[in-house]
Formats: C-alpha cells, structure tokens, sequence
C-alpha cells in the first residue's frame, strides 16, 4: 500500500496520537507508541504504550486507547491512528488487532503514521482478515 501525507480527516487524530505518545512509559525499549481512535459519536480518545519490567504485562497504545474509551462508556469506533517516531511505519501486533476487531467494524479505519506526517490506511479486515468476533459467537 502507498504512503501518503496524513488526511485531513486524520489531522486530529494524528496530533492527538502523537502527544500520547509523548507520554509513553517505555524505559526498556525505548519505543515510544502513540493511538488515537475516533469514537462514532465523534469523540476521540488516545492511549500510549505502558511497559513492564515483566515484559509480557505491557500494554500496546491502542490497546491502551481502547481501554480507555470503554472505561469512558466508549464502545463503538470509526478509525484509529497510530503514531510511531520512526521513518517507517509500524502496524499493530496480533494482540491488537484482535482487539481492534472487537470494538471496530471491518470496514473500519487502521491509519499508521510517523514524525515525517507520512500515512498508510488499512480496513480492519485488511489487517485481520477472517477475524474472531463476537459474531463468531452467536449461534445460528
């Protein structure tokens, strides 16, 4: 997929999932992630990463993102942008993209995004295909 400039539409995200990422605790690797989701309501929240000496226990930004916005009463989301101070653009792990499919629709947009303003956009699906949902659940 190309690389473009940041959308407009994701301007505020983008400032929003930088700025968190600011606030990162990331003493061990020093990576330093940032997401921002807009809400259907079109509120947006974000999250940074929160590392663990116990390496298992951190929490990536968007699940962190995520997180949050349920503890807001936030359920339902349209986008997400991630953030990463690299020149390449970093996707999200398994873990959260199984978590992005929970509360996003497969239509939903994944934006990754760096200090060089540079985006790529993926659907939910793109990122998850075949996902485990809580429509897989559901007995027919």
């Amino acid at each position: 997929m190309e690389k473009k400039s940041i959308s407009e539409q994701h301007k505020p995200l983008y400032v929003a999932a930088k700025a968190a990422a600011d606030n990162a605790y990331a003493p061990y690797s020093k990576f330093r992630v940032g997401a921002a989701l807009k809400c259907s309501n079109g509120d947006v929240v974000a999250g940074c990463n929160v590392e663990n000496a116990s390496f298992g226990l951190t929490i990536c930004a968007e699940r962190n993102a995520i997180a949050a916005a349920v503890a807001q009463g936030k359920q339902q989301f349209d986008s997400i942008v991630v953030y990463t101070p690299l020149q390449s653009l970093v996707a999200p792990c398994g873990a959260c993209r199984q978590v992005i499919a929970e509360f996003m629709p497969p239509e939903g947009e994944v934006v990754l995004t760096n200090d060089e303003g540079l985006s790529q956009r993926w659907t939910v699906a793109d990122l998850l295909p075949a996902a485990f949902t809580p429509a897989s659940l559901k007995e027919k």
